[in-house]
């Protein structure tokens, strides 16, 4: 059987919290889904845009917005500065388009992360000065933690206002206005508002302003197809607040009101946006937009965003469209280099003390730490590794062997000794804050981290190539002060479904009630089910024929890329935990259960 969480035990209606009571009496699953997502009162699962949290609370909100006024009202220059990755592209595009609709002067510029980096630093505002001469300087998803970004702008007489979400616990920069919730002595009650969020409250805000004083202004929520994308495509955790905002951002898509750009991804990733799901947003159309980014220039990613005619949006799609097979591409060898590298240094069973090792024909600079039989975290590093996708490397590594992992490539591929820098794209998992663990080093030892910033689950760091090994020693002595059980990982589910459960209405249903996604676990369930038939396609994906207790038809399972020798051809009862989902094929709908993991029943012979 499988070891299994559950995320609620109660089974009864009158076990549950009083108000979801009369749900339960419709749907006792449906109730029992929301009660283990601490849903209390079913006020909390409304979805109407008057239960958004009140943009006043939001520090710093009222100054940025009476500069931006009087900004658009003099004619100022504004330069929007933003993020190369999909949450700071769909802030620019959000930025740029209300601002440009309430006649401003806007222009925008990204980083490109291989010249500059990451944030408002000198040499991107000295960049913008050159090229915008801007009199207002604003940035997306960034800027939390650039004071002397701000203080060369500053010199130059620019104004400057920030918008951004990332921690931070240094002091504010003294821009003329900073707008984060997660900023010190900000009481906004939601801090999970990403880049995106954050610079929909402060435009919302300004056109109520105009709009109040008989100015040009514009309906801000009619982006909200951005700020959904942005949110989901950045990990946001979805609170009340970003569900509200998602699940209008999907309707809009939905009902073909989305951007021309959105659209055209869609268009090439094959998808209906009439059916587009809120974790299409961080599976189809993130990874196209990131790749921009990641690969080239942000720019274009933007620009697809703000394309007004559908053949610009279709060129710019195609474009991002072949970036993103190139990044796959990439992406895929690294992966596969760094799948080696970690099998082969978990082969040895000790600690690995050599920072430079060839394996499998690769020179590679590496530490997977390892204290007995327990592993606390992979960092790696790779002279030709692409900076471009080391965070998609490091949450496939984080995915496969559940370990916070880092990894690292050089910022400068033709300069690669000692003294030169490297980048780290971390992932972490539950209980381990990586941000804090990696601040933690850099404050125990100041001298090896050049910079970093991100969040519990993600984060980013610089430092010099020969200070690699002596960063590893570091970060794991912090990981080696945490319990043993923060590492084991737990598989949760949601229990067992009610034979009426088992069909295409209420799978659709499941779908339709909530914005499922990160902080709001979409619905897993596990059962024990009778095998029919079974068959593997393509010698990697199991499809199964299942029965279910007082169910009288035949359930349809697969689990894809399932280690076929692990199956067992007599099997007769398995154990599955398992996601609903309705298969489309030839225009037909069925309901079929996508298995997350399986085990073997062995049915128990009493003794006479």
């Amino acid at each position: 059987m499988l070891n299994l969480t559950p995320r609620y035990t109660s089974t009864r209606i009158d076990e549950l919290p009083a108000a979801l009571q009369p749900l339960a009496a419709q749907s006792l699953t449906l109730a029992r889904l929301y009660a283990a997502r601490g849903i209390m009162q079913p006020d909390e699962l409304e979805t109407q845009l008057a239960g958004l949290l009140p943009a006043e609370k939001l520090k710093g909100i009222i100054e940025a917005v009476d500069l931006l006024d009087i900004a658009i009202d003099d004619g100022q220059r504004i330069l929007i500065v933003g993020d190369f990755d999909c949450d700071g592209a769909t802030s620019t595009a959000l930025m740029m388009r209300a601002l440009t609709a309430m006649g401003a002067k806007v222009d925008f510029l990204v980083p490109d992360r291989f010249k500059y980096g990451y944030g408002l630093t000198p040499e991107i505002v000295e960049l913008g000065i050159k090229t915008y001469q801007p009199q207002m300087i604003v940035t997306v998803d960034n800027g939390i933690s650039s004071h002397e970004g701000v203080a060369r702008a500053q010199a130059d007489g620019i104004t400057v206002i920030i918008t951004d979400h990332h921690l931070t616990t240094k002091e504010t920069p003294p821009a003329e206005a900073v707008v984060n919730p997660n900023q010190l002595d900000c009481t906004f009650a939601s801090k999970a508002l990403v880049g995106v969020g954050v610079a929909f409250y402060v435009l919302g805000r300004l056109a109520k302003l105009r709009r109040d004083a008989g100015k040009s202004t514009v309906q801000v929520s009619q982006y909200l197809d951005l700020v959904a994308l942005g949110t989901i495509a950045d990990v946001g955790v979805l609170d009340k607040n970003n569900r509200i905002l998602v699940h209008h951002g999907l309707a809009a898509i939905r009902q073909g009101r989305g951007s021309l750009g959105i659209l055209a991804l869609l268009e090439q990733a094959g998808r209906d946006p009439k059916k587009l799901q809120a974790q299409d947003f961080g599976f189809v159309l993130g990874p196209r937009i990131n790749a921009a980014g990641r690969m080239d220039n942000m720019r274009i990613g933007i620009e697809c965003l703000l394309a007004d005619d559908w053949a610009t949006a279709q060129r710019l799609a195609q474009e991002l469209e072949q970036l993103n097979r190139t990044r796959r591409q990439v992406e895929g060898e690294m992966r596969t280099q760094a799948d080696n590298i970690v099998q082969a240094l978990a082969a040895t069973n000790i600690s690995i003390e050599a920072d430079v090792e060839e394996i499998d024909g690769i020179i590679v600079q590496h530490r997977l730490e390892k204290k007995s039989t327990n592993t606390r975290s992979i960092v790696l590093y790779q002279d030709d590794w692409h900076q471009g996708v080391i965070g998609i490397v490091a949450g496939r590594l984080k995915e496969s062997h559940y370990l916070p992992s880092i990894v690292f490539a050089p910022a400068n591929t033709e300069r690669t000794g000692d003294e030169d820098a490297i980048k780290g794209s971390a992932r972490s998992i539950a209980g381990v804050h990586i941000r804090d663990a990696i601040e933690q080093v850099a404050e125990s030892h100041p001298d090896l981290i050049s910079h970093f910033g991100g969040h519990a689950m993600a984060a980013g760091l610089t430092l010099k190539r020969g200070n690699f090994d002596a960063f590893v020693t570091a970060f794991n002595a912090v990981l080696a002060q945490m319990k043993d059980e923060v590492f084991a990982e737990q598989k949760f589910t949601d229990g067992a479904l009610q034979a009426s459960d088992f069909s295409l209405g209420f799978a659709e249903h499941l779908a339709e009630s909530s914005i499922w996604g990160h902080g709001f676990a979409p619905p897993v369930f596990d059962g024990v089910f009778e095998v029919l038939s079974f068959k593997v396609l393509k010698d990697k994906h199991l499809k199964l024929s299942l029965r279910y207790p007082d169910v009288q038809y035949p359930i349809e399972a697969i689990q894809f890329n399932f280690d076929s020798s692990a199956w067992d051809y007599r099997a007769e009862k398995i154990h599955i935990l398992f996601e609903l989902d309705i298969n489309e094929w030839n225009g037909k709908q069925s309901l079929q259960l996508m298995i997350k993991d399986l085990a073997l029943v062995k049915e128990t012979v009493e003794a006479n």
